[in-house]
């Protein structure tokens, strides 16, 4: 137990959630299901795309030498012989010199020509087409390989693939796509003071805010919350939930008990069960954190106030599933903007102060932590390292949105 409150820094901490993350889990999924989802395996495109010589525009195939120096007062003349279909390839249409074809958007580049002039630039009298503008070599028109080539590697894992992905993932031939199992993480309040959502508080009681907050985050943040409701500060029944979710979870998050008093058991079951192996982070909100491991499965206890619940969630936690995801880069959302006034910061621990964001310019919302008001009224987080004693008014920051 002599380790416990042994503040240590938000850098080391992070390192000891990610030592402790288990290896990511793949499975497939089809591709139309695959936004949000991280890319458990390198794509490649099986065929060329787009697989033959097209043309960009509705115009006209055309030789590019066959336009030079074309214009509105001087237009090339050129004999159209036909037109591209779409979705079939006329090996018979073949552009000689002095002739051109109609090509629809995407239509298959008939051989002899290298360039596609827009309608807008010309003008048709019979078999005749005025070509009023000058086309270079490949104007208007995409190459077989241009895309991609066969075998070139289209996406790499640890991508989070989008609605766009999903698309080009189609192109490259793929009906199902490999993708990181979505960790799940449970999620148990402690305290004899909460009670339900549901329920309306009694004196000296608080409805459960940090389970459905964590939750919906866990969710939104690519993996699959699993609540275990409120539990009383009592060892055995304490211990009972843990029994229950460590073996049906990848992650446990204990949120509450984590203060250093007589009723803390959080560290001193997680110490029976398994092993702490941090109590305490230079961290503004959130130094009271665990961090330990029961069967190999990290658990982690979060403070009880929301708001620092949420900064040890992104801080912290964070980390550790995206090395569960196999993610590359985080999945957050951040915007630069202005600082209006000076923030004071305690140097020697990591400060995340709540802040809103209006026209380019930051706003810190000082307020204390048990406070949910701030939450609602502010857009984000703001983050002063921990070798700072404040940051200046004036000064660039990244905002961390909610």
């Amino acid at each position: 137990m002599s380790r416990f409150l042994n503040v240590i820094s938000v850098a080391d901490a992070v390192a000891v959630a990610e030592k402790i993350a288990p290896m990511p889990a793949m499975e497939t999924v089809p591709v139309v299901q695959s936004a949000g989802r991280v890319l458990a395996a390198d794509i490649s495109a099986d065929i060329d795309i787009p697989g033959f010589d097209r043309s960009v525009v509705d115009g006209y195939a055309v030789r590019s030498a066959d336009t030079t120096g074309a214009g509105d007062s001087v237009p090339a003349l050129l004999r159209c012989i036909g037109r591209v279909a779409m979705g079939t390839h006329d090996t018979a249409l073949s552009l000689g010199v002095g002739e051109c074809a109609y090509i629809p958007t995407g239509g298959v580049l008939p051989q002899g020509a290298d360039a596609a002039v827009m309608v807008e630039y010309t003008e048709k009298a019979g078999d005749t087409v005025l070509i009023k503008k000058t086309a270079s070599h490949g104007e208007n028109i995409i190459l077989r390989d241009e895309d991609f080539k066969a075998g070139e590697t289209v996406f790499h894992k640890g991508r989070q693939l989008t609605p766009r992905d999903a698309g080009v993932l189609s192109a490259c031939g793929c009906a199902t796509v490999p993708v990181a199992k979505k960790p799940i993480v449970g999620i148990i309040s402690t305290g004899n003071e909460l009670v339900p959502s549901t329920t309306v508080p009694g004196p000296g009681q608080v409805r459960d805010a940090n389970a459905t907050m964590l939750a919906a985050w866990i969710a939104e943040y690519g993996c699959e919350p699993k609540l275990y409701g409120v539990v009383k500060d009592e060892r055995e029944a304490f211990e009972a939930v843990l029994d229950r979710a460590v073996p049906e979870c990848d992650v446990v998050l204990l949120s509450g008990g984590s203060s250093k008093d007589d009723r803390d058991m959080t560290a001193r079951v997680i110490a029976t069960q398994g092993e702490v192996l941090v109590h305490g982070l230079a961290l503004a909100p959130g130094k009271p954190t665990i961090i330990g491991k029961i069967k190999d499965k990290p658990v982690f206890g979060l403070p009880g106030h929301p708001a620092s619940a949420f900064v040890v969630l992104i801080a912290i936690v964070r980390p550790l599933l995206d090395r569960m995801l196999g993610q590359a880069k985080p999945s957050l959302r951040t915007v630069k903007a202005t600082l209006s006034i000076n923030i004071p910061s305690q140097r020697g621990r990591e400060e995340y102060i709540r802040v809103r964001v209006e026209n380019g310019v930051v706003t810190p919302l000082f307020g204390k932590s048990g406070l949910l008001n701030t939450l609602v009224q502010s857009d984000g987080l703001v983050r002063i390292p921990a070798g700072f004693e404040g940051l200046e008014k004036g000064s660039e920051v990244e905002v961390i949105l909610w």
